[in-house]
This record gives structure tokens, C-alpha cells and sequence, in this order.
């Protein structure tokens, strides 16, 4: 478990949904994923996929407090109003009382361009307030950058408590995570194996078979090891099974500093500041 700054606890590995199709597949994946040992997952609104997850949680039999469940506000909704309804929507699809943690998805949507600090600020209102009615436990952000979060805190009585970014070997994103760290926000990885380009990467294919494990368990290794929270998604259980296993092993400094160097292997991140949606 890693500790977030206001206190809760969150497990080091999360299992991610993102792409994955709404229905039986989102639900069976979920349902695998808990039979395999992982108790945090990770959605979003634009996922479409919440309902789907929310009848995996049920099917696992499992207690809420033995979870930790995260979703996202979407960027058509980053005003106060439209946060209050985004989470309340969530809370529905989820068939959930409340989530532990609930994400600003991006920073600055081409939407609201040029207004993001305002937009961003009547969102968090809407977020501290739904903390303290009880329907979510911890906030955070998504994508942000440095002068994000910086004009973030310039009205927020909440820190966040995470920023969830692409985070990987191919883009460790140094500024943001230094950043993000000395201030004690988690960085949560989200696409943790890159694009599935990293797969390919020889160098890592080497180290793997070194350790005898897959590139896959070796990269997830990798980020917890710099105190990052992967979140890898399948949707076939052996590899859902496969990813959680990476408690049993370390990489050497050698090693690590070999996958530091693979920058620009398996994709970049997008800026935030000139996405088109």
C-alpha cells in the first residue's frame, strides 16, 4: 500500500480499463482481475465502460472496504454544476455509495481553452464537496502539468492527492514526476507497457529473461520501483494474473538505469495544452 497526503491508503497496482469494451468483456476482465489479488481499479466517465465495471465489483463478492475504486470527470463537465452531475452520474453507473478516488481527466480541454483555471477551480469545489458529503474519499488530477496544479492551488483547500499521467520507460516525464513529488502527490502510470511497442524493445527483452519474467512484469517492476502506481490493463485473465506478479523480484541499479535510457520506444505524452477534445 502506498499512503496518499490526506491519509488513505491505496495499493501499488492498479488494474486499468481504459479501451476496454463496454459489457461482458469490461465485466469479465474486472472479475478476473480481483480472482488474481488486485483490489484497486481504475475508469473513467469517457470510458463507457462504469456500469460494466460496476457489475464486475458485485459479481466479486467482495467488500467495499477491501476496494479502492477510481473514475474520472470528463471535459464537458469542468464547471461546478456540471462536476456535481459528472460525479453523481459516475456514482450511478458505478452502482456505488461513493468511490475512492475521482480524477480531473485532463487539465485543458480544447473546450474551455484559455479558461481552464477558472473551469478547473469550480470543478474541485464541486469535487471538496462531494469529499465531504461522503461520496468520495480523496481527489486528484489527471495529465496535469507543473502550471496546472499550480493554478490549482491557488483556490483548492484540498491538495490533490494524485496525478495520474502516461508514465512508462519510453516517457518517464522527469520534470512532472519531480514535481508532483516533492509537493507528496502520487503519480499513478496509466498505458504503464507503453503502446505495446515496448514489447518489441530488445533491450527489455533481455533484462526479462535475465529475471526469468515477462517484459511486461519487468516494466511493471520498473515503475514500482521509482514509487510509481502502474495500472496495466487486459482483458485476458493470464495476463491480467501475470501483470499482478511482480512482488517477488527487484531490479538491480544496473538495470534500472538500462530502462531510464529507453525514452522515445513505445510512444510519448500527448501536451495537454493542444489536444483537440
Amino acid at each position: 500500500m502506498y499512503e496518499l497526503n490526506n491519509g488513505i491508503k491505496i495499493p501499488k497496482v492498479g488494474f486499468g480499463t481504459w479501451q476496454t469494451p463496454d459489457g461482458d468483456v469490461a465485466e469479465e476482465s474486472v472479475v478476473a482481475a480481483l480472482e488474481a489479488g488486485y483490489r484497486h481499479i481504475d475508469t473513467a466517465a469517457i470510458y463507457g465502460n462504469e456500469e460494466s465495471v460496476g457489475r464486475g465489483i458485485k459479481r466479486s463478492g467482495l467488500n467495499r472496504d477491501e476496494l479502492f475504486i477510481t473514475t474520472k470527470l470528463w471535459n464537458d463537465k469542468h464547471s461546478y454544476e456540471g462536476a456535481k452531475q459528472g460525479i453523481d452520474e459516475s456514482l450511478k453507473n458505478l452502482d456505488l455509495d461513493y468511490v475512492d478516488l475521482y480524477l480531473i481527466h485532463w487539465p485543458n480541454p480544447a473546450g474551455i481553452r484559455g479558461e481552464f483555471e477558472t473551469a478547473n477551480s469550480e470543478a474541485w469545489r464541486a469535487m471538496e464537496e462531494a469529499v465531504n458529503e461522503g461520496k468520495i474519499k480523496a481527489i486528484g488530477v489527471s495529465n496535469f502539468h507543473p502550471h496546472h496544479i499550480d493554478a490549482l492551488l491557488k483556490t483548492a483547500k484540498i491538495k490533490p492527492a494524485v496525478n495520474q499521467i502516461f508514465l512508462n520507460p519510453s516517457d518517464a516525464q522527469p520534470e512532472i514526476v519531480s514535481y508532483c513529488q516533492e509537493k507528496n502527490i502520487l503519480l499513478e502510470a496509466y498505458s504503464p507497457l507503453g503502446t505495446g511497442k515496448i514489447f518489441e524493445v530488445a533491450e527489455l527483452q533481455t533484462i526479462a529473461a535475465s529475471y526469468n519474467k515477462t517484459v511486461a512484469q519487468v516494466v511493471l517492476r520498473w515503475s514500482l520501483q521509482h514509487g510509481f502506481l502502474p495500472l496495466p490493463k487486459s482483458v485476458t485473465p493470464s495476463r491480467i494474473k501475470e501483470n499482478f506478479e511482480i512482488f517477488d523480484f527487484v531490479l538491480t541499479d544496473e538495470d534500472m538505469e538500462k530502462i531510464n535510457s529507453l525514452r522515445g520506444t513505445a510512444g510519448l505524452a500527448l501536451n495537454p495544452d493542444e489536444t483537440t477534445f
